[in-house]
């Protein structure tokens, strides 16, 4: 015999609409006996339920509950499954607490749903007359009488004797009839659009058979964390569905996933006393009582490099701070104070990629942002930092412009092999670092090798053809513009990336640190294909070991080629 009693908080859509009470473990059920003065069985071990329900499930231990006693939460559903199976009762299932979602947007822009009404009843357009295109509309708002916006098209009627869209006046609920004015939502297309990148001119379907099986799945995806709850979580419904209905080969989307961090904004910040009726530089914040002071969110386009604020802008962006007593640093500067948030219009920390590229170039933006940190992680953006990579950008240059007045000059000779060697270094690790999308290692690896094909003085063609090639992807309008002044009619993109040669990367000669009785006392540059008699003759020759031994006899002389020498007096 079990009591029933009838609750408001019980949902009629959950389940079955009748629910067993547990007061000891639900907060409303017990709110109920309480009520009622309904008796309230422990269930949970050493756990209190006097004042309030225990509603979390772990961790506790099942009590007074027969054979799942001594249990914890995990196990015991386990077992009282295992005991109504085993009865014939029940059986285990999973549920799923998925929800209906309506898939239409009261808005234009969105893929048109091919359905017309007859008498009031959605009728669907047969697949032979898609696809439906959205009209021209005077305004994408919705219309007066509050239908969407596509109840402003004079274009949007059904013929269904001439399988085609038609003036909305020739509606005469005959042969013509009224469309649907919603559209599908933005996920409807964005979740398997890549499908029909695979065969994109197919005129039968999104994509055949043969295309679909030789593409399969997205290779990588690159894109914010934010779309890992919306895009992502679509997609994978979508391509499962296909999957599950024969439409496609694979069940899931893409094979790589990379959340790219977000850049930081470093905003700046003024002080002000509580009143309002001072402003504080940041470097005499400290002869104040922190509590009564404020920060104020200032544009960082009024700021400098050095954090200096230009005080005529901000009192005219904030006339409020007209009459304020401005307390400077010692050199009459005002400093702001910087700290780093995201980047927001309300926090006055947005800067406009625009401004940089007037200023700076656009190849120094992109190297730039590559090169604030691995493409993963959130990174603070920092003007202050730019020149660097544009001072780069200018020595790069330089390599190509060494003649008269630095005009361009690119020579036609045989390249050193430290040349080569550096160029070869250079395309191995950039092409491993492009494996492994840590762009920020390969322009510092850009740089190093302009420092050091600058102190080689190296202009040779087959240098510098192949490193503009190389850095293509990473400063595209540069390299575009020095292929294009060593001759090439053909654009940089569309020439092979280069590879590296190992044989360059071989060394021809070793340092070998010269040791007497096991002590360093000197270094000595030697080939690297000479034997150990060899080493031992050059080494016994140089003029620092004959001072190091005054005249005497070695006892022994240790050689192992490629590592050391060690000479035993």
């Amino acid at each position: 015999q079990l009591p029933i009693w009838i609750g408001d908080y019980v949902l009629a859509g959950y389940g079955t609409g009748a629910v067993m009470a547990v007061p000891c473990g639900d907060q409303r059920d017990f709110d109920f006996a309480k009520h009622f003065d309904l008796p309230i069985p422990n269930i949970f071990k050493d756990i209190s339920i006097e004042n309030e329900a225990y509603a979390l499930k772990d961790p506790c231990i099942i009590d007074q509950s027969d054979f799942l006693s001594g249990l914890n939460y995990a196990q015991a559903c386990l077992a009282a499954i295992k005991a109504l199976e085993d009865c014939g009762h029940g059986h285990g299932t999973i549920n799923y607490r998925l929800r209906d979602a309506v898939f239409s947007r009261q808005r234009y822009w969105g893929e048109p749903f091919p359905v017309y009404y007859k008498n009031g009843m959605p009728q669907m357009i047969d697949p032979e007359h898609l696809p439906i295109v959205l009209p021209e509309v005077d305004a994408y708002l919705p219309t007066e009488d509050g239908d969407p916006p596509l109840g402003r098209a004079d274009q949007w009627a059904w013929d269904t004797e001439a399988h085609c869209v038609v003036a909305k006046e020739l509606i005469d609920n005959k042969t013509v009839f009224p469309l649907e004015l919603n559209t599908m939502p933005g996920w409807a297309g964005s979740s398997w659009y890549f499908f029909r990148y695979m065969d994109p001119n197919n005129q039968s379907e999104f994509a055949s058979a043969q295309a679909l099986d030789y593409w399969g799945s997205v290779d990588l995806y690159i894109g914010g964390s934010e779309h890992a709850t919306g895009h992502l979580l679509y997609s994978r419904f979508w391509v499962k569905f296909l999957f599950d209905r024969g439409f496609i080969g694979v069940d899931e989307p893409f094979k790589k996933l990379i959340n790219q961090g977000m850049i930081l904004g470093e905003s700046a910040f003024v002080y002000r006393s509580a009143d309002g009726k001072q402003l504080v530089s940041a470097g005499r914040i400290k002869d104040y009582d922190a509590q009564i002071l404020q920060s104020v969110h200032c544009d960082v386009a009024m700021v400098s490099l050095t954090n200096e604020l230009d005080l005529e802008q901000f009192v005219a962006w904030r006339p409020e701070y007209n009459s304020a007593e401005v307390i400077t640093e010692a050199d009459g500067t005002f400093k702001v104070k910087r700290e780093v948030e995201k980047m927001s219009k309300s926090k006055f920390n947005v800067v406009n990629p625009d401004d940089i590229c007037d200023q700076y170039g656009a190849d120094t933006l992109r190297l730039y942002e590559m090169f604030l940190g691995p493409l993963e992680q959130s990174k603070p953006w920092s003007t202050a930092g730019i020149t660097g990579v544009h001072g780069f950008l200018k020595k790069l240059w330089k390599l190509y412009h060494s003649g008269d007045v630095e005009s361009f000059c690119v020579s036609e000779q045989r390249p050193s092999s430290d040349a080569l060697k550096v160029l070869h270094k250079t395309i191995k690790k950039v092409n491993a670092d492009i494996q492994e999308f840590s762009f920020n290692t390969s322009v510092s690896t850009f740089m190093i090798a302009a420092n050091e094909l600058t102190a080689l003085k190296s202009n040779q063609r087959e240098i510098l053809e192949p490193l503009a090639v190389l850095i293509a992807p990473f400063a595209p309008h540069i390299a575009e513009e020095l292929w294009a002044l060593m001759g090439h009619k053909q654009s940089i993109a569309a020439v092979a990336y280069p590879e590296h040669d190992e044989k360059h990367l071989v060394e021809a000669t070793k340092t070998y640190p010269i040791s007497f009785n096991g002590k360093t006392r000197f270094t000595l540059e030697l080939a690297m294909d000479l034997s150990k008699e060899q080493i031992e003759a050059a080494v016994m020759a140089d003029e620092r070991t004959i001072a190091q031994l005054q005249g005497g006899t070695p006892k022994k002389v240790i050689v192992v080629p490629g590592k050391i020498v060690n000479i035993v007096g």
